[in-house]
């Protein structure tokens, strides 16, 4: 679009203080998400003192937040007359659907609902200049372009998460997020205040939960997967009162969002049981823990847990008017359970199975209870184990298919799987990226997201009531690095949710979000700024660099120095025919925008030699496919899931290297990453075979980098000498079952694994 990069949409010189119509040249507006229909016209409406607001009772939301926004924004003062009139317009189907028109005499937004209406007023909001963010336009006047917008959101759930148990955050800082969810449209925050390592809400009946639950004594230091594992020694700790949880959700209110809580049960349960040790199998005293990971300690059957979480449940309801509750249901060992007598004795009495079952019989009876409180549930997809209770709505996170499982049922679903929702993940392979647990889920992934998966019928798909971003706080101790994690991917989410797919064009989107940056440094929000990043890809004719960004250029070196303003200007794909490293960045006529882009290229004897494998990586962690493993590009030391290490889950595989003809080889060299706290375990062995020799196995025992975050199979001399071969084959069988007490137990495990080095 030949308009999409003027950064403002306001033209002050020559109509600023006039109502001369003219034609706006803009063709497109900067709104995200990105609206269903809209166009600008000719002319422009004059904001000014002389500007009045008025509206139906009805609308007293949507008029008094564009009222106080303007006011509290610049110096102009809103009048009492008609000239921007909230219309009541039953025409409009969906009730958080509107029409936003801009005359050159009047603003008319027409919605069903005060939410619709409040939703144009965020599209209005983002038409005038991101210092009204932050109380610094100092015009009297301002003129808007005339324009028309129509616009409805795809999906009616439009989510972000935000968990408080691992590290706590103020009330003023909760109102900040939500009101960050209201200017992307999202309509439902979803807090998580219960887990193993903190309880965040006062339950009056339960005071232990306040005194003994909310605190823990210290916190893992670093990373989960480092050894030895180095703790703070710092107390650490807090919770919510009813009337700071009655305050937010009544301020939610006040921007259209819905607050659904979360109160896990069967599992992360321990600083419950930490408070109420009678409330789990053992009865022993346990304390809140000080790490992450998943706890043996669940809450028992007995009849006293169920008291106990009616209680807990009865105090919940009040404070929260949503439709929903979540209790979670997801990473709950059996282990505790298949050693009580008072569980064996409920599946007995119950004629249940299995624990699985048992889990199922929990949570339908915790759903009945609610029901009756005329509340429904949201469980994560493991309440599928076992049967799933009768009304529930599933939140799929290990993937798409307890999503397909639910909906096929004919159960509502809401889309969070770790592929595309995890806001926790790393967002850029830079080495200066803030610890993070994990997973690599760049900004373009989200945006590429389609809620709907593969596998429903037309249908099946109205299952599907939208998605939501998580964001799990274990490595993300303060304010700023959860601005830091959310931004700019929430505003990727938001459009997914929103948007039309067919409306959705990631360029386009770069652009929007270049000129919203704006707005975010006007809110002060600490957003992490990717625009400018460099992406490489080695194709058949060498070394490819692209950045979405326009107008931009990309200058680089291969002699290992920095890139200057002086540096080669890339125009082609680098020829790559021996060992490179390629340094480059993205510049403007004066200096240097982004991050520098470094690859070092292997260019070992397998580079771009044709590879097959007996299946496919798992489609959430697919990096650049199969021939990723032989394109001369190692992984990230430090995360998995960026576009060289390939996902596995559960799979044997068996991988055949075609060199094309026999050659010289004497070593094989590759690496599988080492994460159980994300049920990723390296293979215990693999075998390699040439065509010319008998299998050989390898044990991958032995070969662990100090960091244990992969494990190497490094120059591994298959045979004693250098063998001709054409064909090497190598089977590599999964870890298999994760035990007992591990995270993921029960289920089966990843295996990633990284570039097939051949000399």
């Amino acid at each position: 679009m030949p308009f999409k990069n003027i950064a403002c949409l306001f033209v002050f010189i020559s109509f600023l203080y006039t109502c001369q119509q003219v034609q706006i040249p803009y063709t497109k507006t900067q709104i995200i998400p990105e609206p269903s229909k809209h166009q600008f016209n000719k002319g422009g409406f004059t904001l000014s003192n002389s500007t009045g607001i008025t509206y139906d009772p009805e609308f007293k939301i949507s008029a008094e937040f564009l009222k106080s926004f303007i006011e509290k924004g610049s110096n102009i003062r809103l009048q009492n007359n008609n000239t921007i009139s909230f219309i009541k317009d039953e025409s409009i189907t969906n009730p958080e659907g509107y029409t936003l028109n801009i005359l050159p005499n009047r603003i008319e937004i027409k919605a069903k609902t005060d939410q619709g209406a409040f939703y144009a007023v965020q599209s209005l909001r983002q038409l005038l200049p991101s210092t009204f963010e932050n109380g610094t336009f100092t015009e009297d006047t301002l003129r808007i372009p005339c324009a028309s917008i129509e616009d409805a959101p795809q999906f009616k759930y439009r989510g972000m998460h935000l968990d408080v148990a691992r590290h706590f955050f103020s009330i003023d800082f909760i109102k900040s997020y939500i009101d960050a969810l209201a200017l992307l449209k999202m309509n439902t925050f979803h807090w998580h205040l219960t887990d193993d390592q903190g309880w965040r809400i006062e339950i009056k009946k339960y005071p232990k939960l306040q005194e003994i639950a909310a605190f823990r004594k210290e916190t893992l230091i670093g990373h989960y997967n480092s050894t030895p594992q180095e703790f703070d020694k710092t107390p650490y700790g807090g919770f919510y009162t009813q009337e700071q949880i009655k305050e937010v959700v009544a301020y939610a209110k006040t921007r259209h969002v819905t607050i659904i809580p979360e109160i896990e049960m069967p599992g992360h349960a321990q600083a419950a049981i930490a408070a109420y040790p009678e409330l789990g199998c053992t009865g022993n005293d346990i304390e809140v823990a000080t790490k992450w990971g998943v706890f043996e300690d669940v809450f028992c059957t007995k009849e006293e847990t169920f008291q106990f979480l009616e209680g807990v449940l009865d105090e919940v309801v009040a404070l929260f008017p949503s439709e929903y509750i979540h209790i979670g249901g997801d990473e709950a060992p059996k282990t505790h359970w298949k050693a009580c007598k008072v569980c064996q004795e409920r599946m007995k009495t119950e004629g249940l199975k299995d624990e699985h079952e048992l889990q199922n019989y929990f949570i339908t009876r915790i759903e009945t209870y609610l029901n009756s409180k005329g509340k429904q549930i949201i469980g994560w997809d493991e309440i599928l184990e076992g049967g799933l209770a009768p009304n529930a709505t599933v939140m799929s996170w290990r993937g798409t298919e307890g999503a397909v499982e639910a909906a096929k049922q004919q159960h509502n679903v809401i889309m969070t799987p770790t592929s595309h929702s995890y806001f926790d993940y790393y967002q850029s392979v830079n080495d200066n990226e803030p610890l993070a647990i994990g997973g690599y889920l760049p900004l373009e992934k989200v945006y590429g997201f389609n809620p709907i998966p593969d596998g429903l019928t037309k249908e099946e798909s109205q299952y599907i009531l939208g998605a939501q971003g998580n964001l799990w706080t274990e490595y993300i101790p303060n304010e700023k690095q959860v601005e830091y994690m959310v931004f700019p991917r929430i505003i990727a989410m938001s459009e997914v949710v929103w948007s039309k797919p067919e409306h959705k064009n990631y360029a386009d989107f770069v652009s929007r979000l270049e000129n919203f940056h704006k707005r975010l440094d006007g809110l002060d929000i600490n957003y992490a700024n990717h625009l400018f990043k460099i992406e490489g890809n080695l194709i058949a004719e060498g070394y490819e660099l692209k950045t979405l960004t326009k107008d931009k250029t990309i200058r680089f070196t291969l002699d290992g120095s920095e890139p200057i303003l002086t540096s080669d200007v890339y125009s082609k794909p680098i020829p790559i025919t021996k060992n490179t490293s390629i340094k480059a960045a993205v510049f403007n006529s004066e200096r240097q925008l982004g991050a520098t882009f470094t690859q070092t290229i292997n260019y070992h004897k397998a580079v771009g030699k044709k590879i097959t494998i007996n299946v496919e990586p798992n489609k959430a962690y697919s990096g650049s496919g199969i021939e990723g493993l032989v394109n001369g590009i190692s992984g990230s030391d430090t995360r998995y899931g960026d576009k060289e290490w390939l996902g596995f889950w559960g799979d044997d595989l068996k991988i055949t290297i075609d060199l094309g003809e026999e050659m010289d080889v004497y070593s094989i060299e590759t690496r599988f990453y080492h994460a159980p706290g994300q049920w990723i375990y390296v293979p215990n062995y693999l075998t390699i075979k040439y065509d010319t020799r008998e299998k050989q196995k390898v044990e991958t025992s032995g070969y662990v980098d100090k960091n244990l975050r992969y494990v190497k199979l490094n120059n591994a001399k298959v045979f004693d000498e250098i063998t001709k071969t054409r064909y090497i084959i190598i089977k590599i069988p999964n870890y298999g079952t994760i035990p007992e007490g591990n995270q993921g137990a029960g289920h089966k495990a990843w295996t990633f694994i990284d570039e097939i080095i051949i000399n």
